[in-house]
């Protein structure tokens, strides 16, 4: 699918670019863009600080070959290579997570940093012939920007008939009803009307709004500058809508139809196609963030849509494994983690099922999208580990239980929680028949979670009153899968 994306003038921007970059970088380290998305929730401003900041003080990584096997030198931070594109604040977003205990703001657009690792390689062979140096570019964005790439490949009326599919699932209906009035009041063929499509456009976000919602956890929802739309707020390029009843062949000149169409092409022209040939055509491995846990939560209509994005996500990659000659001129991704978070709001006792679940949503991801050439992967991760386990006493009954601080308001079962008390939850179990969660409908799976969010962890000092690094679930083995073998 991904090729369908770019036409031939695409392509041989690619190349140039790419040509361009390979050049540039004949007499520097050897680098390695790692893309890290996720949609919202899935905690991805988390995910880089806590990898950067184990890294950088020697974090506990079993897991990590070349932390384990005392390898690494040192990581450090350096300058980042693209001068256009904001630096990942790593310092600020540390500070929340160490030093106020509180998480760091959700990604609103892309950033960037540049993480140098200094080893030894396991190989007298490649000591030879490596620098012992390896430069990492986390290049962090927002899933639902990832979500526009399948625009590329269709027309206004494609569009415009998928928004009406989808917005009459049943997940969707009574979420999509007010947009759906409004858009029945409108006439494609009428004159163009700068407020009908603003109203139009308005009521559209607000559908899109509601999807997202927690209790709701939706996951395919563009156009993804709608939801953040950053300098393009009010642009005329944001100012457009799915139509019903489209008039077959060309719209006529002036009509609301044309207006929107001609936005519509506006908005992949100058949104979606820069983003995609600057930034997802450079990337070497990627790192896709879900929150299944909150999916599960919400019903089995929104595990079938975090499925439905999932699918679109790996769609619009450039998977593949290159050689010395094409990888003058294009990038493949050869290597894609598809990672559930929060795996520390579950016992240890739910971890494989919740891994299981993830592989099947991958799987069948995969599958759809026609997905190959690419070693891929699923694991069950919390990339900052916010609770520790336990068991209590119920009855006769031991429960396994986890035990941390609740943010500030979170409640469950009536109780609300102050933001300072540690308290115990028995979160309960994921269902153990996995054919139940990919059932069609909205029903609720049963039993759901006991999810409340937890404020971070106090971290403990060592003997020189150093804090320790953040604590993981499984941190390392994500590390190892990524950019292990660039350091064997």
């Amino acid at each position: 699918m991904a090729t369908s994306l770019t036409t031939f003038t695409d392509e041989a921007r690619i190349a140039l670019d790419t040509l361009s970059s390979r050049a540039s970088s004949i007499f520097q380290s050897p680098s390695l863009r790692l893309g890290v998305t996720g949609l919202s929730r899935a905690g991805k401003t988390v995910f880089i600080s806590a990898l950067v900041h184990n890294l950088i003080h020697g974090g506990r990584l079993p897991l990590f070959d070349a932390q384990k096997s005392g390898r690494i030198a040192r990581a450090f931070l350096e300058e980042q290579p693209d001068d256009a594109v904001p630096r990942f604040q790593y310092e600020d977003h540390v500070a929340a997570l160490v030093d106020d205990r509180t998480w760091p703001d959700s990604t609103r657009a892309i950033s960037e940093l540049r993480l140098t690792i200094e080893f030894e390689s396991a190989s007298g062979w490649n000591r030879m012939f490596s620098s012992g140096r390896l430069s990492v570019d986390i290049v962090d964005y927002p899933g639902e920007w990832l979500l526009d790439l399948p625009l590329l490949g269709k027309s206004y009326s494609e569009f415009s008939r998928d928004a009406f599919e989808l917005a009459t699932l049943p997940v969707r209906t009574a979420l999509s009803e007010d947009w759906r009035r409004v858009a029945d009041t409108a006439d494609p063929a009428s004159d163009a009307d700068e407020m009908v499509a603003r109203r139009l456009a308005e009521s559209f976000t607000a559908y899109l709004r509601a999807c997202k919602l927690d209790e709701r956890a939706l996951s395919t929802l563009p156009p993804g500058r709608f939801l953040m739309p950053g300098d393009l707020d009010g642009s005329p390029a944001l100012t457009f809508a799915p139509l019903p009843r489209l008039a077959d062949g060309r719209a006529r000149s002036g009509s609301l139809q044309a207006m929107m169409e001609r936005r519509y092409e506006a908005y992949k022209a100058h949104v979606v196609k820069p983003f995609f040939r600057e930034h997802i055509t450079r990337l070497d491995r990627q790192i896709v963030l879900i929150d299944a846990m909150q999916a599960l939560n919400a019903g089995a209509g929104a595990v079938a849509d975090l499925e439905r994005a999932l699918t679109e996500i790996l769609a619009c990659f450039r998977p593949g494994r290159g050689n010395i000659v094409t990888d003058i001129f294009s990038r493949r991704i050869d290597r894609i983690l598809i990672t559930a978070t929060k795996a520390d709001h579950l016992h240890h006792e739910s971890h494989d099922r919740l891994q299981a679940i993830v592989r099947r949503l991958a799987d069948r991801a995969i599958t759809r999208a026609d997905f190959s050439g690419a070693l891929v992967d699923v694991l069950a991760m919390s990339a900052v580990r916010a609770t520790r386990e336990g068991t209590v006493k119920q009855g006769r009954e031991t429960l396994p239980v986890i035990m941390g601080v609740p943010l500030k308001g979170e409640t469950i079962d009536g109780e609300t929680f102050d933001g300072k008390t540690e308290t115990a939850i028995f979160p309960g179990d994921l269902p153990a028949n996995l054919d139940s969660i990919f059932e069609d409908g909205d029903r609720q799976l049963a039993p759901p979670i006991r999810f409340v969010r937890f404020r971070p962890p106090k971290l403990e000092r060592d003997a020189a009153g150093l804090k320790l690094s953040l604590p993981h679930i499984r941190l390392d083995r994500a590390l190892q899968f990524l950019i292990g073998d660039r350091l064997a």
